[in-house]
């Protein structure tokens, strides 16, 4: 559980330490016949990473249970931790030390623009990428190299939707959409084209950015608008926003992706949401066999955190694949991971399809006073 351990104190610890663990990490490249170097580009520091450390944890897990096992082809993981810095820019930059290392293969990030950023130099440089969490579907449009273990927004734009529809009844919206987010921005824009193919109407959008509050004017306005629901496609600034529009007096019931399935954006303002409900990739409460096995095995204190499920899958999705492969060669893993089939996996089966993107159903919670609860999946 070493690198478990790890990755644990990246949680608990300042942002100034994460920043030198990560170099430490980066730089101690231990290379050897018995090890074979993947590389994990997360957020460690910077407004992303408290959420994608989750992520990078179930990669952990999922590392020192196959290297327990006897490794990969007879090595052993050797997990290269590369810090992101929660922004594209540095997210290409990690991708290029990547690519410098050598790896054979890639895992995360999970925002969708950091995951945008590393995928175009993974795919420069022919190096096989699966993303934990970036549902954008530009992500693996950049090319035949980069695939992800989660479901697209395509999928989950229009699940969303019909859930408001037919779960809820709602013939009305407010979108609150982060300008600066690929995810955000994309996430609303199915939404909202589904929602209006199946008879509902966008009454407001209202725009914000990541790192500015909302101005009162903008609440004012969605309390005013009356809509039957609120979409806030964003991450867990989310759970700040729809917090600050029910104290305001807003009556409509709150709808979200994704992103909001993390304890930050509880402790950034969810817990104090009196009713809400948002799709996500996985619920400790799923009833497969993988699921059960992998919560009793890691899952003790924390609540429904899909992405160190998703994170634990990417590593061994890849693992899966280079056992197939039975090669590191970087082409030949390419090609092992696009031809998956039926891979068993803690949030679900996954089959790739042509672009690189598993077929896989979505998970939706509701929130009751606070707190998540599983309410239904919902198939392709």
């Amino acid at each position: 559980m070493q690198l478990v351990n790890r990755v644990n104190k990246f949680i608990k610890k300042s942002s100034f330490i994460l920043f030198f663990l990560c170099i430490f990490f980066s730089i101690t490249t231990a290379y050897g016949n018995g090890t074979i170097d993947i590389a994990a580009i997360y957020a460690l520091t910077g407004t992303a990473a408290e959420a994608n450390a989750y992520a990078l944890r179930g990669a952990g897990y999922a590392v020192d249970e196959i290297n327990s096992q006897g490794g990969v082809l007879g090595k052993r993981i050797k997990l290269l931790v590369f810090d992101n810095q929660s922004t594209p820019i540095d997210s290409t930059v990690a991708a290029k030390q990547a690519a410098e290392a050598n790896v054979v293969a890639i895992v995360g990030p999970d925002w969708s623009s950091h995951a945008i950023a590393v995928a175009r130099v993974a795919q420069d440089n022919g190096i096989p990428m699966i993303s934990s969490l970036s549902t954008n579907p530009e992500v693996t449009k950049i090319g035949e190299y980069i695939f992800r273990a989660c479901f697209t927004d395509d999928f989950q734009g229009k699940v969303i939707a019909k859930f408001a529809r037919q779960d809820l009844n709602a013939t009305t919206a407010v979108i609150f959409v982060d300008v600066t987010s690929d995810y955000s921005l994309k996430l609303s824009e199915i939404f909202q084209r589904n929602f209006e193919k199946l008879g509902g109407r966008i009454v407001l959008e209202l725009e914000y950015k990541l790192k500015q509050q909302l101005f009162d004017k903008d609440i004012k306005k969605a309390v005013k608008a009356g809509a039957d629901v609120i979409f806030i496609p964003g991450h867990d600034e989310s759970g700040s926003i729809a917090k600050q529009i029910q104290n305001a007096g807003v009556s409509s019931i709150f709808l979200g992706g994704d992103g909001w399935g993390n304890p930050v954006f509880f402790r950034k303002g969810g817990s104090g949401l009196k009713r809400g409900y948002y799709s996500t990739h996985w619920s400790v409460h799923l009833d497969s066999e993988r699921s059960r096995a992998f919560v009793k095995k890691y899952i003790h204190s924390e609540a429904s955190v899909d992405n160190i499920a998703l994170g634990y899958d990417a590593v061994m999705l890849l693992a899966e694949a280079i056992n197939r492969a039975q090669s590191f060669d970087r082409k030949k893993i390419r090609n092992a991971i696009a031809n998956t089939r039926s891979f068993k996996g803690v949030t679900g089966i996954i089959d790739f399809n042509k672009h690189g993107d598993p077929i896989k159903s979505a998970v939706f919670m509701e929130i009751r006073n606070g707190k998540p609860h599983y309410l239904k999946t919902l198939k392709p």
